[in-house]
């Protein structure tokens, strides 16, 4: 039994985390989807895989639902819990989707309710029949049918139209870099779009934009508002957050924050800062 659970944790963390956005929450809902196998006669199951899936779907749309007035009243912008994928549970079972890691993705399905989001990732990113969709979130067929689509034009008319690689994202993370550091404003607006947003998630634990920061200039001002405020022990480094190039920036050699963008026609479009403590804590430790 626990072997069995074993070779699907990383699957059932997978759907967990893209369901929640969070990764200490992901967790949790990995060890009650364990408890409630334990309970189960496998003898009855015909595929585990797909057993598990329901068991973590249903556990995930029930906390999204009772979590819904503290998400409303998040303070400032809600960014997703970043997400370390070479050192996450089981990085090869994440990367194998990590298109639906970025941050944009999963901020797109923060706009979805609980049950189109499970419909849709189970279709769209982990594909299911929709049959099989129907039998897990408890729906017929044809309202399932209804839901993926409805949320499935709701994702493309709002999702980035742009895929660059990861050398282009390296690369430009390197520039934005030096050129915060630099001071050099002339040479950061050159690297951002016209209409760049930048997100800052502070939670109201520590201090942040607490509204999207809109336009090349302001963005700039405010990137290099801050660079100058940092504190001396301050320091950065590239890594890999949610399936990108990503800037982790250190204070006194601890965490502060996770940054990652959104790269396209050879500018950033959108800046996704994670500052709030809380959203690091699995990182930190």
């Amino acid at each position: 039994m626990t072997d069995t659970f074993t070779e699907y944790r990383a699957y059932v963390f997978s759907i967990a985390y893209r369901m929640l956005g969070s990764v200490m929450d992901a967790e949790d809902m990995v060890q009650e989807t364990f408890l409630h196998w334990r309970k189960v006669d496998q003898a009855e199951v015909n595929s585990p895989k797909s057993y598990l899936a329901t068991i973590v779907t249903r556990l995930c749309i029930d906390h999204l639902r009772s979590a819904r007035v503290q998400r409303e009243t998040y303070v400032g912008p809600w960014l997703p819990e970043p997400l370390v994928t070479e050192t996450g549970p089981s990085a090869e079972g994440m990367t194998a989707l990590s298109d639906s890691l970025s941050t944009a993705f999963l901020v797109l399905l923060e706009s979805l309710t609980p049950t189109e989001r499970a419909a849709f990732l189970l279709r769209e990113v982990f594909a299911y029949e929709y049959t099989e969709v129907a039998e897990i979130i408890g729906k017929n067929e044809a309202n399932v049918r209804q839901i993926v689509s409805r949320a499935r034009q709701h994702i493309q008319a709002r999702r980035p139209r742009f895929e660059p690689s990861s050398t282009d994202q390296t690369a430009l993370l390197n520039e934005f870099m030096q050129a915060c550091t630099n001071g050099d404003m002339s040479g950061l607006m050159t690297l951002l779009a016209e209409d760049v947003v930048e997100y800052s998630d502070g939670g109201g634990k520590v201090h942040a934009a607490r509204k999207p920061i809109i336009g090349a200039e302001k963005v700039a001002q405010f990137m290099l508002g801050i660079t100058r405020q940092a504190p001396a022990d301050s320091s950065v480094q590239i890594g890999q957050a949610n399936g990108q190039p990503a800037l982790f920036i250190y204070v006194a050699e601890e965490l502060y924050g996770v940054m990652t963008m959104d790269v396209g026609n050879g500018r950033i479009q959108n800046i996704y800062s994670v500052i709030n403590p809380d959203k690091l804590r699995h990182l930190s430790a």
